[in-house]
């Protein structure tokens, strides 16, 4: 027979070794804890094909195109809006018979946008799918057709990714706490335990019905901290390489910077949303609205790109379901000038040179593509990137100068061959340009 013998407690060799024991069991819970997947992350290479789009439509569409109002804030009176009753009556006339999915998104690959993200349901509850959670939906309508469906089929046929903001306030359901106008006012009775479970009904019907989605958008998480973490949790489950944006009620994927182009971040992905509209309305405002200038259109992206972000750019279509010809005209544009200089936005990621009003930079490989959006004569003068330019020359043709000495770089261009929008100069290195970031 063996026998065990049993160490002095005053063995001070044998504490050591059981502390030693001790740490080794803490070491190796860490490190199955760390090999957990964690389900609030989306898998790295989602995120990076996502960042390598740069570009997309938002879309903003419902019955409140027929009053010329803003989605969702207008209802209630609120913001020269219309009242609760007459709202939420609006989807009883609601029949856009011009509506065609495969010409909206041929609109979206013509603006050189890869990727839609439609407003399914908007802060006003109404729902654009046939959704079997409530009647208050596009099928319902005299229209009768499930315009998700439609429109996430047009993106699968012709190649571009498709995502479904979702509004976690509903302003219109019973059972959310709060209602119009703005969500300001407080409901005598609510459940939102059962609001909950309505909300996780409807995304799980808009992934399984219409995925696989590019992103979950969602958007004015009121009453939901706490309770996002619960929709993340089954939208991973539900499609691992999907992402989520940060209006959840608990985080997200990526930041969404409104109505301005975020900082330079290269640590946390981001996306701007910004409107086409002049006057800065999501929804349709009616004939009058007109449209921002391309300039200011294409700034948006240049700088979002080279601040290390996508930019998601809305139109309002018409009752009548058309994308207004001035807005569609205005990201053709932007599509013609993506066809010449596309390279320097797809796929690059920002920096090395950080983005200001004058200058910005994206990058690619072993190649920097400095834009250059103002001039203050030909030559302009950045600090050294500490690898050799082996090669430069602009896109799309001209002259230009570099020089590489000191610790700085000097590029000269004449004004004639000086874009009026950006001029983009291609500098190839020596070794890659990940990491560096001046």
């Amino acid at each position: 027979m063996i026998r065990h013998t049993i160490p002095s407690q005053r063995d001070p060799l044998t504490k050591a070794v059981r502390w030693a024991a001790l740490f080794s069991l803490v070491a190796a819970a860490h490190c199955l804890m760390a090999a957990e997947p964690d389900w609030r992350k989306a898998k790295p290479e989602a995120i990076e094909a996502w960042k390598d789009l740069r570009f997309g439509m938002f879309i903003h569409w419902g019955p409140v195109s027929q009053t010329g109002k803003e989605i969702g804030w207008s209802r209630g009176g609120q913001k020269g809006g219309v009242s609760q009753e007459q709202y939420d009556n609006l989807y009883k006339t609601f029949n856009p018979v011009k509506f065609n999915a495969d010409e909206w998104v041929s609109i979206a690959k013509a603006a050189g946008m890869k990727y839609i993200v439609l407003t399914t349901k908007h802060h006003d509850g109404f729902c654009l799918w046939d959704t079997k959670q409530t009647d208050y939906n596009i099928m319902h309508t005299p229209f009768k057709r499930d315009v998700v469906k439609e429109l996430s089929e047009a993106c699968k046929k012709q190649g571009l990714k498709f995502g479904a903001y979702y509004s976690v306030c509903d302003w219109y359901h019973p059972d959310f706490p709060l209602t119009s106008p703005g969500g300001k006012v407080k409901r005598e009775k609510s459940d939102l335990d059962s609001y909950n479970r309505y909300l996780l009904a409807q995304i799980k019907e808009l992934i399984t019905n219409y995925g696989p989605l590019l992103t979950i958008w969602n958007d004015v998480p009121q009453m939901f901290q706490g309770r996002g973490k619960v929709t993340m949790k089954m939208v991973r489950e539900l499609q691992p390489d999907i992402l989520i944006n940060d209006r959840t009620g608990d985080g997200g994927d990526y930041a969404t910077p409104e109505q301005t182009i975020g900082s330079f971040n290269n640590t946390r992905p981001w996306e701007s949303c910004m409107t086409v509209s002049a006057h800065g309305q999501w929804a349709w405002r009616g004939s009058k609205d007109g449209v921002k200038n391309l300039e200011t259109c294409l700034g948006f992206l240049i700088r979002a790109a080279c601040g290390d972000g996508n930019m998601l750019l809305n139109v309002g279509p018409t009752p009548e379901g058309v994308i207004a010809p001035e807005q569609a005209d205005r990201i053709r544009e932007m599509g013609d000038w993506l066809a010449k200089y596309g390279e320097s936005i797809y796929g690059t990621r920002g920096g090395p040179f950080k983005c200001n009003t004058a200058l910005g930079s994206t990058h690619k490989g072993n190649v920097v593509y400095v834009h250059v959006l103002k001039w203050g004569g030909d030559k302009l003068v950045l600090p050294d990137l500490g690898k050799k330019i082996v090669r430069s020359s602009l896109l799309r043709g001209g002259k230009v100068e570099v020089e590489q000495k000191d610790n700085q770089i000097t590029i000269s261009v004449h004004q004639s061959d000086q874009q009026p929008i950006d001029t983009i100069i291609k500098l190839e290195l020596d070794g890659a340009a990940d990491g560096i970031v001046i």
